[in-house]
Parts: structure tokens; sequence; C-alpha cells
């Protein structure tokens, strides 16, 4: 389970479940299984706190800007 956190003001954003190894490109909604602080405005998921963008919302996933955010956390293994 990831710790999704805003690179600029360190905010919890939300929990996610990631599966494998690789890099976090996307973020499946159905995966998230809490939310802290966020906002959508305009399509566009933002940090509650400082206004940071996060990522693009699209129907069933999110496209994460890999230079604003941080995670913590270990992922889970196929």
């Amino acid at each position: 389970m990831l710790t999704i956190k805003c690179s600029k003001c360190k905010n919890k954003l939300f929990k996610y479940k990631k599966i494998g190894k690789g890099k976090v490109l996307r973020c499946w909604r159905s995966k998230i299984t809490r939310v802290y602080d966020t906002t959508v405005e305009d399509n566009h998921l933002k940090c509650g706190n400082c206004g940071n963008v996060i990522g693009e919302v699209n129907n069933k996933k999110i496209d994460m800007n890999s230079s604003s955010f941080t995670y913590s956390g270990t992922k889970i293994e196929k």
C-alpha cells in the first residue's frame, strides 16, 4: 500500500494499492482506498493544501505528473 504525498507541501493525498514493480505513472480509481486532501478542477487532480496539480483525471484512471508527487510504502508483488 502506497501513501501518495504532494511534493511541494508534503501533504497526504491518498492511499493507493500498487501491484507490481513498475513506476507510478497512472493510478486506477478502483485501487484508491482512502482519500485525504484532494480537489478536482477542470479534470485536474490538485493538492487541497497548496493547489499543486498532481495529475489528470480520466474515466477510470488518473494520469500522474511524476514530478508533482512522492510516495512511501510498499508495492505488492504480482
